[in-house]
């Protein structure tokens, strides 16, 4: 998965930092700047902090993990920094690239210059620091559990607004990104088939109407994956199965698919937990999701003054 586009990272940043200092978003996001009386916003700061005062500091690991973030990071300071007028008043050096493993204490990156710009802008950029290398760290926690020959996958279960800065974490963990959104993959879950009238009808409906996507059928049954397969989906969706329902619909899957020029995969959610991963693997599934990716605890991180 490439990068994520750098116009999507400014427009998130700049939320965020529209938010911590309780400005309109244009402010950050090629709106008039604010100029440093933006910085007076940060009530604290400004009224203890010498005018002038330079700080310089490192961004370190609290606790070890897979470091993703740095960009939207980096991209807190410039972004302020414009807003504020000194576009050039912060310099910040990375150490480490997304994807990276850490162990605590390790060095992450370099900030340093005007502490005002330095200081308001610390915290969003640890924040998008944190929740991102969390995602990534539960994510490649979860791929080496489950081993190579099974994919580990995301949902949209994901923090609103950072969809996909949480996909680009959940990559650099080494997992892989479920569908984008609702316009990218057909996934036909169970209202779907109820309100459609059927699985075999709601299949053939989505693939008259987008030939060119990829279909996932939800199947809460062996029978149901088997229907899913002879509609024509590419993927089933084995939904709350336990191990032993779960193996059977996998072979079934499997069966109803000889002859097909694509073989229909499998894929296992719901009641999916890190503790059964191994039982989950051991029924030949291709693919797991889950939620506990998107929604992962952050990874702390901390910024140090530097001492000389």
């Amino acid at each position: 998965m490439s990068r994520p586009d750098p116009a999507l990272v400014d427009d998130v940043v700049a939320r965020a930092l529209a938010e911590d200092f309780g400005v309109p978003v244009g402010t950050f996001s090629g709106g008039a700047a604010g100029g440093y009386e933006l910085l007076a916003r940060d009530v604290t700061t400004s009224a203890v902090v010498p005018p002038g005062s330079l700080f310089a500091g490192h961004i370190v690991a609290r606790e070890g993990g897979v470091v993703c973030g740095l960009l939207a990071a980096e991209r807190v300071f410039a972004l302020l920094g414009d807003a504020a007028g000194s576009p050039q008043a912060v310099r910040f050096e990375v150490l480490a690239a997304d994807g990276a493993v850490v162990r605590t204490g390790d060095r992450v990156a370099e900030v340093a210059g005007d502490a005002a710009l330095v200081l308001g802008a610390e915290r969003t950029a640890l924040n998008f620091l944190m929740v991102l290398s969390g995602i990534a760290t539960t994510a490649a926690r979860w791929q080496q559990a489950a081993g190579p020959g099974v994919a580990v996958l995301d949902t949209r279960k994901t923090l609103p607004g950072l969809r996909a800065l949480s996909k680009w974490a959940v990559a650099s963990g080494g997992a892989r990104p479920h569908r984008a959104g609702l316009w990218d993959m057909v996934l036909i879950k169970d209202n779907h088939i109820r309100l459609a009238g059927g699985l075999t009808v709601a299949i053939a409906a989505a693939r008259s109407a987008h030939p060119g996507l990829g279909i996932e059928a939800e199947a809460d049954t062996v029978e149901q994956a088997v229907e899913a397969v002879e509609a024509g989906a590419d993927v089933v969706l084995l939904d709350n199965m336990d191990a032993a329902t779960m193996r059977r619909a996998v072979e079934a899957v499997r069966e109803a698919s000889k002859g097909r020029a694509v073989r229909c995969l499998t894929e296992a959610s719901g009641g999916v937990t890190f503790e059964r991963i191994a039982e989950i693997v051991a029924t030949g599934v291709d693919r797991i999701s889950t939620s506990a990716l998107g929604l992962a605890p952050p990874l702390d991180f901390g910024f140090d003054e530097q001492v000389t």
